[in-house]
């Protein structure tokens, strides 16, 4: 069996840094060959530098057709560096015998700190207090009722998704001492949700009780909008939405309207439908909605886990093992 594992992306600063990074694990944990191919390569030369490797991690978001695919004999699996695997054809891939591994919550700390940043900036319209700052206006420039402002005690948290991310969002905010209830369509262990600390109670009961609703599940076809204009209705008027999964999850137009009609009252959100935003979205324009640029898991500690995630299960593959983290072609 060969023992080539390939990273597939752009020449560039940051590709140079990731095989550096990959190669200091290889060098540790030894059984592999890393190879670096330049994804901007003419196809014929990029596949011929590919068609030996076992596995390939996509530096990057690159999807591959059936006629790529059938000219690595030896592919057995697609190992992504980011939690979402949504650009990967998976059910193609599954038919071809390949699997495709995201990183094992490589970034999971990070983009639950993200979240709970989200939440506070939010609550104490933080983003408009810095503003009103460096635009020379002190306080003047921050607006709104004092009942606007809010601290996270005693606030019931809806977790929607109780993985990776979304069980050490739970953790953490059991310090702000905040009521914590999720709703998944996975059966946790027990002693998992026990560490976790929140309640199971079904997505109505959850989007209708919480305070803050924050949403952790991967983009599939099962969950794209899955919040839309029915779940929005179901939520309170001073709820607040948080996003820092991926945008699709939730119907844009439908929370648009939902905060214009004040239907909930605020968003935080990593992540839009179209990234980068386009400049005429109104989500730019409302002072009850926080925006970052889907930067939730850029930290230093998220590049070294997703280096030394990846490879270590890419060694488990070279071993004659059973890869983790393999995600369902859903």
């Amino acid at each position: 069996m060969s023992k080539v594992a390939a990273i597939l992306g752009p020449e560039s600063p940051a590709g140079k840094t990731r095989m550096k990074e990959c190669q200091a694990v290889v060098e540790r944990v030894g059984g592999l060959e890393l190879r670096f191919v330049d994804s901007e390569l003419p196809e014929d030369k990029m596949l011929e530098s590919l068609k030996d490797a076992i596995a390939i991690m996509p530096n990057g978001a690159r999807s591959f057709t059936p006629e790529m695919i059938e000219q690595l004999p030896n592919l057995r699996l697609i190992q992504t560096f980011s939690a979402g695997t949504d650009y990967l054809d998976k059910m193609m891939l599954a038919e071809a015998g390949i699997d495709v591994a995201n990183n094992g919550g490589a970034n999971a700390v990070a983009v639950a700190e993200h979240a709970i940043a989200l939440m506070f900036a939010v609550n104490r319209k933080l983003d408009v207090q810095i503003s009103s700052v460096k635009a020379g206006t002190w306080m003047l420039g921050v607006e709104g009722e004092r009942t606007e402002f809010h601290t996270l005690v005693g606030k019931r948290v809806g977790i929607v998704g109780l993985g990776r991310i979304g069980s050490r969002v739970a953790k953490r905010l059991a310090g702000w001492e905040c009521e914590l209830v999720y709703s998944d369509v996975v059966d946790h262990d027990p002693d998992y949700i026990a560490a976790a600390g929140a309640q199971r109670v079904e997505l109505d009961e959850l989007l209708s009780t919480s305070d803050i609703v924050t949403l952790h599940v991967p983009l599939d076809r099962i969950t794209t909008h899955m919040i839309s204009d029915r779940e929005l209705s179901l939520m309170k008027p001073t709820a607040i939405l948080i996003n820092s999964c991926r945008g699709p999850v939730v119907d844009e137009a439908a929370l648009i309207r939902a905060l214009e009609s004040k239907e909930i009252f605020a968003a935080g959100l990593d992540v839009t439908e179209i990234e980068p935003i386009e400049m005429n979205n109104p989500l730019l324009n409302m002072s009850n909605v926080v925006l970052t640029p889907h930067l939730a898991t850029r930290a230093i500690e998220s590049e070294y886990n997703a280096a030394e995630y990846a490879i270590m299960n890419i060694a488990r593959l070279a071993a004659g093992q059973r890869p983790e983290w393999i995600v369902a072609p859903v």
